[in-house]
């Protein structure tokens, strides 16, 4: 289903109780799962609105957008929720890393079951 900008604003999003709800950042090529993070509603709408990505630091408590420093931006090419629409996924063209540590995707170690 897809959505207009107008119709994002009466999407009734269920964000936690610090207003946010995850986001997760996926490769819109390959499908490989890069970051999560989280966004308020503004985070959401600026993303939709400019298609990079845009989310809301709970450590620094304010907005920024992916690559805004680092220069490893995330063009937006898809964004979904969720059946219980408490979760976003954002299908993005990443430029460079994602991670901060400098590895493509913030899912690099793995737990031997």
């Amino acid at each position: 289903m897809d959505m207009t900008q107008d119709e994002l604003k009466g999407l009734k999003i269920k964000f936690n109780n610090e207003g946010l709800v995850p986001a997760i950042a996926q490769d819109h090529k390959t499908g490989e799962v890069l970051m999560l993070a989280y966004m308020n509603r503004e985070a959401l709408e600026r993303t939709v609105k400019e298609k990079k990505a845009w989310y809301w630091s709970r450590s620094r408590n304010k907005f920024w957008m992916k690559g805004e420093q680092s220069g490893h931006i995330q063009d937006v090419k898809e964004v979904y929720y969720d059946c219980d629409i408490d979760a976003i996924l954002l299908k993005v063209d990443q430029t460079g890393p994602a991670c901060h540590t400098g590895n493509r995707s913030c899912f690099y170690r793995k737990i031997k079951i």
